[in-house]
């Protein structure tokens, strides 16, 4: 067994004694509350003017198609396009055999011919009838029968003249024309195929990509709340025809050069999404877009004067959902203030609710703040501040308008 010298018990008797006096002051220390104002960054909210706008996940729609359908049985002799190349509208693309119905045509007007010589008989016998049965040289039946026979033969031309027509225009269908310009796609038959008037599928698709729709969806709540500014004079809005509508591609990362412009949006709801579709009208020269891409467009929803915006960082969110601010009083005390929230613009907040010009919100040192809490705002230069900022110094508190 271990036995301390006795020059050292006086000192090992004592630890426990220095150990319950630092005890004794650690609650002391840690109670101690820091002196002073807490220093924040504050914001002056001031009304300002802003230009409204949304964007919104779309998809482009091709402006017109069209499928190249035949409207006469046939064999395909010829295909009188390349795939993938522009058509005009007018243009031939595909040759049916047309032998059948060249017969065709040549025995309608073979009939048509009969006929015309069948009503020129019936006219002259109707002529000598007409002068004889004014002396009663024939009886009035008679008469009466090569009137009728000549009605008939008149008639019959009518139905001859029909028939020609028909066969030269199922003529005219064994050619067959693109009914709108665009860029054609590729072909479903070849040389040789057997096509039907009948049949469900297309030759080819042509497509018109200049110009091009982009349909977007918009929330329908949304949607009522911006007509219902607009209706109360909070937002101000001219024609929706001249509200520009501007594109980015590749994952939001390539903005599109030409501007749209919007054009119409649903009258219905849909049921599964409760957004309403907005259709927008884009230039497309270049044929930069195709039909199914994902874009996203940003629109145009109107001017707002009076706006109150706040910084994105200065909005906490309660446990519940609630958005608020810190308010300074004038007294430099702070207080918890609920907000209403619009959409987003650039970095900051649209309030809609809860604030008046004047009002000092914080934005930094949130996390030092509680309710009551004095604070003391340093206000410099936001030039000065980004300077800080970028030395590697603290950033200093600020005090901007907006």
């Amino acid at each position: 067994m271990f036995t301390a010298p006795k020059s050292l018990l006086p000192l090992l008797l004592g630890l426990p004694m220095l150990a319950l006096a630092a005890c004794d002051d650690a609650p002391k220390q840690a109670g101690r509350a820091p002196t002073g104002p807490v220093e924040v960054s504050t914001v002056t909210v001031e009304p300002r003017h802003v230009a409204l706008t949304t964007e919104l996940p779309g998809r482009t729609v091709a402006f017109r198609t069209a499928e190249v359908r035949p409207q006469v049985s046939g064999i395909v002799q010829k295909r009188l396009f390349q795939e993938g190349s522009d058509v005009s509208a007018g243009q031939q693309l595909y040759q049916i055999d047309p032998a059948s119905f060249q017969a065709t045509l040549a025995s309608a007007n073979a009939d048509l011919a009969k006929a015309r010589a069948n009503l020129k008989t019936a006219e002259a016998k109707a002529a000598r009838y007409a002068d004889l049965v004014t002396i009663n040289a024939v009886a009035k039946q008679d008469y009466d029968d090569v009137i009728a026979t000549l009605e008939q033969d008149r008639a019959q031309i009518l139905a001859a003249q029909a028939e020609v027509d028909t066969a030269r225009i199922n003529l005219e269908y064994t050619k067959v024309f693109a009914p709108i310009s665009g860029k054609i796609g590729r072909s479903s038959v070849t040389e040789g195929a057997l096509v039907t008037a009948s049949q469900s599928t297309s030759l080819a698709t042509i497509t018109q990509l200049d110009p091009i729709f982009v349909d977007v969806n918009q929330s329908s709540s949304e949607l009522l709340r911006l007509k219902q500014a607009i209706r109360t004079g909070q937002i101000s809005r001219t024609d929706v025809s001249e509200k520009p509508v501007s594109l980015t591609l590749d994952g939001d990362v390539q903005a599109y050069e030409q501007t749209g412009k919007l054009q119409f949006s649903e009258v219905t709801v849909d049921g599964g999404t409760g957004a309403v579709q907005l259709r927008a009208l884009f230039p497309n020269p270049s044929h930069d877009l195709y039909p199914g891409l994902f874009v996203r467009a940003r629109i145009a929803e109107g001017d707002i004067d009076q706006a109150l915006l706040i910084p994105q960082r200065s909005l906490v969110r309660t446990p519940n959902g609630e958005a608020t601010v810190w308010v300074v009083g004038a007294d430099n005390t702070v207080t918890s203030r609920p907000v209403q929230v619009g959409p987003a613009v650039g970095n900051d907040w649209l309030i809609r609710g809860g604030l008046e010009a004047g009002d000092r919100i914080v934005t930094d040192g949130l996390q030092k703040i509680h309710a009551g809490t004095e604070v003391h705002a340093v206000a410099v230069a936001d030039g000065s501040r980004t300077q800080a900022a970028d030395a590697g110094g603290p950033a200093a508190a600020t005090d901007r308008k907006f």
